[in-house]
């Protein structure tokens, strides 16, 4: 780097006073204060897209190196419930073995057929009623209105009993 003391400086100066004035001095060093700021922001950019660039190819290698693991776990998991599975099988077969009826010959295995699934049926909903957002129970548990009635039916409702109008 390039070393400036005080004495360096100083003559600098003193140059620039003589040959570019006292005024136009102030104006020269505004300047060269501006760009020597914009420099210093362009420096501070760059360094930070490429620290962000690292930071970045640092998370590009992790999430591979998790994506491995991920698929070695798979992989594992994979074979171990394959191995279960067979090992499973060996040993139902051999249970089952004599159950088909016949004395030793297990050239024809009786396996039951799973029950097929559920058809789906569409749910008896009539799309076109509105519906609102507080459910049924809860109003008549709180025993808010279910149903708008007229003022004369409310008070016919709950007039007293006896009481003729």
């Amino acid at each position: 780097m390039i070393d400036f003391g005080f004495d360096k400086l100083a003559l600098i100066g003193a140059v620039a006073l003589i040959v570019i004035g006292p005024e136009k001095l102030p104006k020269l060093a505004r300047t060269v204060g501006h760009l020597f700021g914009k420099a210093q922001r362009y420096v501070a950019d760059v360094k930070a897209e490429v620290n962000r660039s690292i930071e970045l190819d640092e998370l590009k290698k992790m999430k591979s190196d998790f994506e491995d693991a991920a698929r070695n776990v798979q992989q594992t998991v994979r074979n171990e419930v394959d191995s279960a599975s067979a090992a499973f099988n060996n040993e139902w077969s051999s249970v089952t073995a004599g159950l088909d009826g016949s004395s030793g010959d297990n050239s024809i295995g009786y396996t039951p057929l799973p029950p097929p699934p559920p058809s789906y049926t569409r749910p008896k909903k009539n799309w076109r009623l509105k519906r609102g957002a507080m459910p049924q129970w809860y109003k008549q548990r709180h025993g808010i209105r279910g149903k708008a009635q007229s003022g004369a039916a409310r008070v016919a409702r709950f007039r007293p009993p006896g009481v003729q109008r």
